[in-house]
């Protein structure tokens, strides 16, 4: 199965994008693709066999679902993985550099949705992360 790959160039470093994207606080401000959604709760036990769980809703309560997992492989401010609830694997990369952080996302696609329509979801979240980390925690 091919990997579906996402990434984006963050003006700020390492450690404060690895913080915010790993915060409850932070996620729930970043973490949805478009502005008629949010992310109304976010559980986040980061170590190798724990469990998050974000709560993702349309702001008009017509739809809502949890996106959970659970982690396999953390090394802090470099790499994480996880297996999401339904079996498909993730990681996340972050690559540090003297003035940005390289963000790259790579995960199984499911199969239900074209490959297009998800690596454009994921990357819709990951350009959100960017803009509020950039906007948020620029000095």
């Amino acid at each position: 199965m091919n990997l579906i790959e996402i990434t984006s160039r963050i003006a700020i470093r390492v450690e404060t994008v690895w913080n915010a994207y790993n915060s409850v606080e932070d996620i729930m401000q970043w973490n949805h693709a478009s502005d008629d959604w949010h992310c109304t709760s976010s559980i986040n036990d980061l170590r190798i066999g724990g469990k998050f769980i974000n709560r993702m809703e349309a702001k008009d309560g017509s739809f809502g679902f949890d996106f959970e997992g659970v982690y396999t492989e953390l090394i802090p401010f470099k790499k994480i993985a996880y297996t999401m609830a339904d079996g498909r694997k993730a990681e996340v990369n972050f690559e540090s550099h003297k003035n940005y952080t390289d963000v790259l996302v790579r995960f199984e696609p499911e199969l239900e949705n074209p490959v297009d329509m998800q690596r454009d979801g994921w990357q819709a979240i990951l350009n959100n992360f960017k803009k509020y980390v950039e906007s948020v925690y620029t000095v």
